[in-house]
């Protein structure tokens, strides 16, 4: 048998194995929605019980609703250390306010909690109430040093909801990669990293939802795209809201004005390397409305992003950056 023969016999065994790798497919629950993670194992191993014990070591530090989470004994005043995932979630916040000027802030929980979106929502706000808050409300009056959080006011809390979703989707693909796995689709309620292939070479898609007109209209796609080594995150305002006296509330608050925001903007998706800022960016834009975002872009080519807003008329709009549009997948536009 001469060398052409073997090389031969070893590309197309090599992609007969290719072919007979089935995904695994593991789907579970985590900081108060679903995960969904797809990958591509020779060995076909079950990642579920590890993955498991990731998250919930990580809602062990970040999260709003585990009375013993580190973030909880610092919002309650309490001496913590800090651990990894909360200085992470704190630095890149600090990052992100820098950049977008103020509009993303991780101190805003307060004002989430009054205008009635945190999980003590009383929904009973007024001006007086908004400027009180607004006076302990700030990223820059908060600080860590020696792994503890300083405050300029003990009332200021901290608020990793707009990053830490996104942070736990970089957490799981950090651990698959450990893990030797180099293809894979980490999902964690909308927040979406996809690394690598499929087997036949082939991009993970991802579906972009359309905006529905109420919270509780079916799922609709507005468009698909076709992503390798690239993050995805989304925010919108048009399933988490409510309506008072006529008036819909946006979850979405501008920590400048200490007010839901209301401008046209009804979902934003940024595209990122890093899942964490494309869900902080996403936010960010939701604050910034669609003009101060397209500068905001022009600024920072490493981020696309596409829009949907309503115009005048109340029809629904997009607008998408030059590099976005390459994402899309043709045969699924509308």
């Amino acid at each position: 048998m001469n060398k052409l023969t073997i090389f031969l016999l070893l590309v197309l065994s090599s992609c007969t194995f290719e072919k007979e790798i089935k995904p695994v497919k593991l789907f579970g629950e985590a900081q108060g929605t679903y995960y969904s993670v797809i990958y591509y194992d020779s060995l076909q191993r079950d990642f579920q019980a590890q993955i498991d014990s990731l998250l919930n070591a990580f809602d062990l530090s970040v999260s709003l609703w585990v009375p013993n989470s580190i973030l909880s004994h610092v919002n309650n005043n309490k001496e913590v250390i800090l651990d990894k995932y909360f200085i992470d979630n704190f630095n890149l916040s600090m990052r992100v306010a820098e950049e977008t000027d103020g509009a993303f802030d991780p101190t805003v929980g307060a004002l989430v909690r009054a205008w009635g979106f945190g999980f003590d929502a009383s929904r009973k706000v007024d001006d007086h109430i908004v400027d009180s808050i607004l006076e302990f409300t700030g990223y820059r009056k908060v600080r860590i040093e020696s792994k503890k959080l300083i405050r300029e006011d003990r009332r200021i809390t901290i608020d990793f909801n707009a990053i830490a979703q996104g942070y736990s989707v970089d957490l799981v693909g950090g651990f698959l990669e450990s893990k030797g796995v180099g293809n894979y689709l980490v999902d964690i309620g909308g927040e979406v990293k996809a690394k690598g292939t499929k087997p036949d070479g082939s991009l993970w898609r991802v579906g972009i939802e359309k905006p529905a007109k109420h919270k509780n209209d079916e799922r609709e796609l507005k468009e698909v795209i076709a992503l390798k080594n690239k993050s995805v995150a989304t925010s919108g305002s048009y399933r988490k809201f409510y309506e008072k006296d006529g008036v819909r509330y946006s979850h979405t608050i501008d920590p400048k004005t200490g007010y839901p925001v209301r401008h046209s903007l009804l979902s934003v998706s940024v595209i990122a390397d890093n899942t964490a800022l494309a869900d902080a960016y996403a936010t960010s834009f939701m604050v910034l409305g669609l003009d101060k975002s397209k500068k905001f872009l022009a600024a920072h080519p490493e981020l696309d992003a596409f829009f949907i807003y309503t115009d005048s008329k109340g029809n629904y709009q997009t607008f998408a950056t030059e590099g976005f549009k390459k994402y899309v997948m043709e045969e699924y536009q509308n």
